[in-house]
């Protein structure tokens, strides 16, 4: 699932493309791409004809178009949904499932989703902590590279966890936009392995991990995103590129960039957890 450096990507290609732009039309062309709209694709179809998007905007790793009458967007984007700009005379893609017109007659928003698992929804817009948010995400906390962030709270809240220290850092009502792949990159950086228990953390060390998650996530931004296969694209359907550079996650069975110890894989909540058995010791 995307995290928050592949949303953020997004996020940029729809405030370029998308932003102040009135919608002419939707098409609804796959009844799950918009199960989480209650009322079903013709309510949502017509709520959004003549509504003008105002910004393009993401907490953590969720998406959301805000509009002009203070509704949003909101753009689960699952295992495989894109959001791309296309040409209207671009021929349809195969797994095209939300298509949206614009009123000045330039490029198509196209959702595009393989496996379904994605959608969009529309939500009324809420004040949570001084920020405007769809009420579906109200609960969600600041992300690292949020300017209001508080290093300070996200510290504290962390060692009150009784947990281990990767599960807390995908918890997304903690602090959100860190996922599984960089949750495990940031533990490496950080020379901690994932069981730590974080009552044990000093502050000095939850600084540490969230200073290296802040990091490898700016890094990742810099990069694209992570891109493992086609279904991760821009909204210009171009790939990312971090992938080349992660130190530990997917990489299994090879030597550690740091110590040349081979990198462990381990079962993780239904996923893969991977780290360094000499640089991330479990204790």
């Amino acid at each position: 699932m995307p995290e928050l450096p592949e949303v953020e990507v997004v996020r940029l290609g729809l405030e370029r493309h998308v932003e102040g732009r009135s919608i002419a039309s939707v098409d609804v062309l796959h009844p799950r791409a918009i199960r989480r709209h209650v009322p079903g694709a013709d309510d949502f179809s017509a709520r959004l004809a003549g509504v003008t998007v105002t910004a393009a905007r993401r907490r953590g790793k969720y998406l959301w178009l805000e509009l002009a009458g203070g509704e949003a967007m909101l753009a689960h984007l699952g295992m495989s949904g894109q959001m791309l700009v296309q040409p209207a005379s671009a021929p349809d893609e195969k797994h095209l499932r939300v298509r949206f017109r614009f009123a000045d007659g330039g490029p198509e928003l196209r959702f595009v989703d393989q496996r379904t698992f994605g959608g969009l929804a529309l939500d009324e817009l809420v004040d949570a902590g001084g920020a405007a948010l769809p009420a579906a995400l109200a609960h969600i906390a600041r992300d690292p590279m949020d300017p209001a962030f508080d290093l300070d709270a996200a510290v504290a809240a962390l060692r009150r966890r009784r947990t281990e220290v990767k599960r807390a850092l995908l918890d997304q009502t903690l602090v959100s936009g860190i996922g599984n792949i960089y949750a495990d990159e940031a533990l490496w950086r950080a020379r901690l392995h994932g069981t730590r228990p974080t009552e044990r953390l000093t502050r000095a060390r939850a600084l540490e991990v969230l200073g290296a998650a802040s990091d490898v996530m700016t890094d990742a931004l810099a990069a694209g995103g992570t891109s493992f296969d086609a279904l991760y694209v821009n909204v210009d359907g171009r790939s990312g590129y971090f992938e080349r550079s992660l130190n530990v996650y997917g990489r299994g069975g090879e030597p550690c960039r740091r110590c040349a110890s081979l990198i462990r894989r381990e079962a993780f909540m239904n996923r893969s957890s991977y780290s360094c058995p000499r640089c991330q010791r479990r204790r």
